[in-house]
């Protein structure tokens, strides 16, 4: 089932950089409307839940050490097809492989300081969206 939501998530560098409104731009411009969005902090508990399904991964404990270093803006964002087009609109998870115009291209610092997470299943977007956002907060 393709839903017009998807969950993302502006990682520290991007704040530390003071991108969040250049990327916030790049992501409406695209045509997605933002329906729910917060700065907020993750724990550790937190980016350990949030990053289970890479917990065997070698680069796990860093991974948690990135994501709880500083500030992150989390947002759902709604467009048709807004899980694939979020996808194309951030590009490669590894910024010298991401597209020309995309925002891994334009702000991320390198393969494990990317910049932005996006969701990159529709349940999998709900699932994150849940996480960071209670029902009410959704609109």
């Amino acid at each position: 089932m393709v839903t017009n939501k998807t969950f993302t998530m502006l990682k520290p560098d991007s704040v530390e950089n003071g991108n969040i409104g250049a990327i916030l731009e790049k992501i409406t411009s695209s045509g997605f409307r933002i329906v729910a969005m917060k700065l907020t902090q993750l724990t550790t508990a937190d980016a350990k839940a949030f990053y289970a399904v890479h917990n065997e991964r070698p680069f796990f404990d860093d991974l948690v050490e990135y994501m709880t270093r500083g500030p992150i803006v989390a947002a759902i964002l709604e467009k048709d097809n807004a899980v694939q087009d979020f996808r194309t609109l951030i590009g490669a998870t590894n910024p010298s492989e991401a597209a020309e115009g995309t925002i891994r291209n334009m702000f991320a610092e390198s393969i494990s300081q990317n910049a932005v997470h996006g969701s990159d299943s529709d349940i999998n977007a709900a699932i994150e969206a849940a996480f960071h956002f209670s029902e009410r907060e959704m609109f």
